[in-house]
């Protein structure tokens, strides 16, 4: 009897897996990863040269990504189909042995794993091992230190309406704001109505290859990739620097 092994692969630079990771990575027999149709995946991309020659790979491609609404009934239904058919066939390949599911910075912070995660839990033995999330990454590419003192940060969705951004941002000292990419108008004229637009920086493809850094402010919106994250840093309480 194996288990299902979700190993976080942190922001995406190879050099910020976990060593536990690595090991069960380099040494796996069956991998899978999420991926779009018609790509190779980001979680495969980050463990290039890392897979046994002999290791069984098992993409699973979503069936929908933004081609709907993700609030339509329709997005809704397939996704879950997806998350089931998912769930069911790692289980009968965890009843024969361990499987390894990659999974980008932190499975358990808005991964996708999570779905299977919950689908899985009373069916198969299921262990899961930490990653850097995505955002400790970016801020760190940035150097900017993020939260101080009593700061509150605030993860928001780029997915969210711009009165509900307005809103978590009115309650936030520092941001981080994922799920950028088609969003990015709406999210730079959320942080323009708050006075935080001038603050605020743009990571692409943060600790990967491509990797773009810019003020918000100087960036043509109509073009922005997925893995990217806008970052406002808290300027809250701290000891100040003797002159």
């Amino acid at each position: 009897m194996g288990k299902i092994i979700c190993a976080g692969l942190g922001p995406g630079d190879p050099d910020l897996i976990s060593v536990r990771a690595d090991r069960l990575i380099r040494s796996a027999r069956h991998v899978a990863y999420f991926r779009k149709k018609g790509r190779p995946g980001n979680a495969r991309r980050i463990v290039e040269g890392m897979l046994a020659d002999d290791c069984a790979e098992y993409a699973m491609e979503y069936p929908v990504t933004t081609e709907l609404p993700f609030d339509s009934p329709e997005y809704v239904a397939q996704l879950a189909a997806f998350y089931d058919h998912w769930a069911a066939r790692l289980a009968d390949l965890a009843s024969g042995a361990d499987i390894i599911v990659l999974c980008e910075g932190d499975p358990l912070f808005y991964g996708s794993f999570m779905h299977l995660f919950v689908r899985l839990r009373e069916r198969a033995e299921v262990e899961i091992i930490p990653g850097v999330p995505g955002m400790v990454g970016c801020w760190n590419v940035t150097d900017l230190p993020m939260t101080w003192g009593d700061d509150v940060l605030a993860v928001l969705m780029g997915t969210l309406a711009e009165d509900e951004l307005v809103s978590h941002m009115h309650g936030a000292d520092a941001l981080v704001i994922m799920k950028t990419g088609r969003n990015l108008p709406k999210v730079r004229r959320a942080l323009e109505r708050v006075g935080r637009l001038q603050d605020a920086w743009l990571v692409e493809r943060g600790t990967m290859p491509g990797e773009r850094i810019a003020r918000l402010a100087d960036v043509e919106t109509s073009d922005c990739p997925y893995f990217a994250t806008v970052l406002v840093a808290g300027q809250g309480r701290r000891p100040e620097a003797a002159e």
